[in-house]
């Protein structure tokens, strides 16, 4: 048995990297072709498959994760949510608004910052927009999938661990709306400087890694860095319930158990133990999802200040 985060798996072995589950849609094939100047179908898949070679191969990664075995990391997860085109709006209205992606690369869906670069693509300033994943060879090979290097994209790129107060410490949330003033992401160390100052945070795939312990942890760092001005917003798709408790999932033919919230439960987490009662809105929705040859329960959700 392994562990990613604390989500415990068992497989008689790693999955094999399987390229015939390489399927683009042709929205997928259309931002990939946008962003990589590659047009041609065969190049493309040929480029992606080697990343995703290398990524499978990280020296820091002890676990087969399931997005990259089954090429889930290269799905527009964001783009489809119900809050991105606020998301979007807050980028074009509110001076200064930084977008962060939490943890980017280690999560099921958006490896390599892919929702982020979609994000810059469709409007939100790339310069204001930070990737951020404890697996730096992730945020690397970033550069690698889209061709670019730091000095043709601008987002910022910043390795930590969240669970490290070195990096992202637990504050009270913000009650101070006055607009903060720009700062220089390109001299980020950590995410402390960002306190009260976050427009976005898309989490998406990120908290049902940990226990319940710890996602309470990551939901009170995560409320730090957010700003108090009304529209702010927190994200995520993580692994849902009808009842909290453990959950054990099936994919890529390893076997997967993980905490999960009820949209219940969660929705109280954020709304009276997070955030001070009545100062947030947040919104669930449990969703079936295909998986291969399974469907999976996810919650769709969001926290956005009143």
């Amino acid at each position: 048995m392994l562990t990613l985060g604390d989500v415990s798996f068992h497989a008689a072995s790693v999955p094999t990297v399987d390229t015939s589950l390489y399927n683009l849609s042709p929205a997928q094939a259309a931002f990939f072709k946008t962003q990589t100047g590659i047009d041609n179908d065969e190049e493309l898949k040929r480029h992606i498959l080697e990343v995703q070679a290398k990524a499978y191969k990280a020296k820091d990664i002890v676990a087969p994760y399931p997005c990259i075995h089954g090429f889930g990391f290269l799905r527009l997860n964001l783009s489809n949510f119900p809050v991105y085109k606020h998301i979007l709006q807050l980028g074009r209205e509110r001076p200064d608004a930084v977008l962060l992606d939490i943890g980017c690369c280690c999560t099921s869906n958006h490896h390599f910052g892919v929702d982020t670069r979609k994000a810059a693509a469709d409007g939100f300033p790339a310069k204001n927009i930070i990737a951020s994943d404890v697996v730096n060879e992730f945020l690397q090979l970033s550069h690698e999938l889209f061709k670019t290097t730091p000095a043709s994209y601008p987002g910022c790129l910043l390795p930590g661990d969240a669970f490290d107060p070195e990096f992202l410490s637990i504050v009270a949330p913000s009650d101070d709306i006055s607009p903060a003033p720009a700062i220089d992401l390109s001299s980020l160390k950590s995410l402390n400087p960002l306190h009260g100052r976050i427009s976005a945070i898309n989490a998406i795939a990120f908290l049902h890694l940990f226990n319940e312990e710890k996602q309470l942890h990551v939901a009170r760092a995560l409320a730090g860095l957010l700003s108090a001005q009304p529209g702010s917003v927190i994200c995520g798709f993580d692994t849902g319930a009808h009842e909290k408790g453990m959950v054990t999932a099936n994919l890529s033919g390893v076997e997967y158990q993980s905490f999960a919230h009820s949209p219940e439960t969660w929705s109280s987490l954020w709304d009276g133990e997070v955030f001070k009662k009545g100062t947030v809105k947040v919104e669930t929705e449990l969703v079936e999802i295909p998986v291969f040859d399974r469907r999976h329960l996810m919650m769709r959700w969001s926290v956005t200040r009143l």
